[in-house]
């Protein structure tokens, strides 16, 4: 398998991603990952509108399975790691982390399908480069 390169953007923990105890709530790590996949096909020139506009093609999330290993609270600044573990036909793994600093507070894998009309569809081979690109 292919190693990929992590894309990696922060986050700021807001009052309003928190909990009573200025913990972060856990489906607010749900928005912080869909903004680094978001921010990842940003990076390498996909641009969601454009692909559904194009090729009626638009990306939805399969599977996900989540690890919380620590806690983020209010106003720490944390990176979500993206990359491409996987492509395949219709449908690409990314492994995503949630990290303060050096110190790990999440992981996930995200099975993503791409769909053309409520139906899988293929990857077009340009869009399969430039997962295979990043």
């Amino acid at each position: 398998m292919t190693e990929f390169a992590a894309h990696a953007m922060q986050i700021r923990v807001y009052y309003e991603d928190t909990d009573f105890s200025g913990v972060v709530y856990h489906a607010s790590y749900l928005r912080f990952l869909e903004r680094g996949r978001t921010e990842f096909l940003r990076a390498i020139g996909v641009r969601q509108n454009d692909l559904h506009a194009a090729e009626a093609l638009a990306f939805v999330v399969r599977r996900m399975t989540i690890d919380w290993l620590k806690p983020a609270r209010m106003d720490d600044l944390v990176t979500v790691e993206t990359r491409p573990a996987e492509v395949k036909g219709a449908s690409l793994v990314l492994s995503q982390r949630i990290l303060r600093g050096e110190d790990l507070l999440l992981t996930a894998e995200v099975l993503v399908a791409a769909v053309a009309g409520g139906r899988p569809a293929r990857l077009p081979a340009a869009l399969r480069a430039k997962f295979a690109s990043a």
